[in-house]
């Protein structure tokens, strides 16, 4: 019977950490020296996104379970996504180049106690990559500031009826990344010289687990002879063999880290978004091979967004799952001295270019 029970619990706890959520997050490295990031953002329910540019003397509240939280006035511009109507930035860039962004951390988030000691210094889950955003402009400055900040546990509207379990990734235009995850009610920060990130367990878990997989390589296998028995791949890529294919966390973890240090280096940023994108089509998932069912609900799985940051150029470059079209905000382009956060939603529909006529 305790073994019995032991296995319940075990089972439900399995349940709340394969919740559907499957995003990914890579960074590549120019030959110019240059940085470029980007991520995928799955989900199984639809998200309401919007793109938008956050200007600079912004002010901002942190919302927390029983109040108002943290005061704070926007010092950069940002430009990236909100979700459903709270417009602060979950996945975007500033005018410095600092990227951050949320990711699902299902089953491991674990966010302060909220006190009137620290409600002055709180965020929602939502909104502490806006905050970083808003507020840095290197990762260093990020680190120094963390604890002045606690993360409350919000239930926010759209995210459901519990807090949304997030942790976090801070790029910065010179190819550093830190992880930061809400655990045991403190943020605990990582550096990561990898620069991918994908959701549970914890950052330093998906680390060590890395180190089943350094037999492989983006180097062919040559031929063996097995006593007399001349063997050879069928075909390219068996320096590959065995890389975990499947959509869980650790497997595309694997998969981040391994192709993003694989990739041939572009020439320069503005060639490497368009290499990113190829990079994060491995980890694009289609409507219906992910299901998970609840009661006689199903719920499936699929790729809603995919975004790319240029740290070099300040353009946040997005496609969303209806419209495969890539678009991008120019921050550049905007009055950062606004005094009002303009925002589009991501709406529209793949329109297919007929060539025909073009053919001689």
């Amino acid at each position: 019977m305790i073994f019995r029970a032991v296995c319940v619990v075990f089972l439900v706890f399995q349940m709340c950490i394969t919740e559907i959520t499957a995003c990914t997050g890579v960074l590549l490295k120019t030959k110019d020296e240059s940085f470029v990031n980007g991520r995928t953002v799955e989900f199984g329910t639809a998200i309401d996104m919007s793109v938008a540019i956050i200007p600079r003397n912004y002010k901002f509240v942190g919302e927390i379970p029983n109040g108002a939280g943290m005061p704070y006035k926007s010092k950069y511009a940002a430009a990236g996504i909100y979700c459903f109507t709270d417009k602060k930035l979950m996945d975007g860039i500033n005018e410095k180049g600092l990227v951050a962004a949320a990711f699902y951390f299902p089953g491991y988030a674990k966010y302060a106690r909220i006190t009137k000691a620290n409600q002055p210094k709180a965020l929602s889950p939502v909104e502490f990559p806006n905050w970083i955003l808003t507020q840095f402009a290197t990762i260093e400055e990020v680190k120094d500031a963390i604890s002045s900040v606690v993360i409350a546990p919000s239930v926010m509207k759209g995210w459901g009826d519990a807090p949304p379990p997030m942790h976090y990734i801070v790029y910065d235009k010179e190819g550093h990344s830190i992880v930061i995850e809400p655990l045991d009610g403190k943020l605990v920060v990582y550096e990561n010289v990898l620069g991918a990130i994908t959701n549970s367990p914890s950052f330093d878990w998906h680390l060590q687990n890395l180190s089943n997989y350094i037999n492989l390589s983006p180097l062919n296998v040559g031929p063996i002879d097995l006593r007399g028995l001349k063997l050879s791949s069928f075909g390219q890529g068996s320096g590959l063999g065995g890389l975990p294919g499947d959509f869980t966390p650790p497997s595309r973890f694997v998969r981040a880290a391994i192709f993003s240090a694989a990739s041939v280096p572009s020439v320069n940023s503005d060639e490497a978004v368009n290499q990113t994108f190829h990079v994060l089509n491995q980890f694009d998932i289609p409507i219906g091979v992910i299901r998970q069912k609840d009661g006689e609900k199903i719920e499936y799985d699929s790729t809603l967004l995919t975004s790319v940051k240029d740290p070099n150029t300040l353009k946040y470059y997005y496609r969303s799952y209806e419209d495969q079209t890539v678009k991008f905000i120019d921050l550049k382009k905007f009055d950062r001295n606004a005094k009002v956060i303009k925002d589009m939603k991501i709406v529209g529909k793949q329109k297919n270019l007929d060539v025909s006529s073009l053919l001689k």
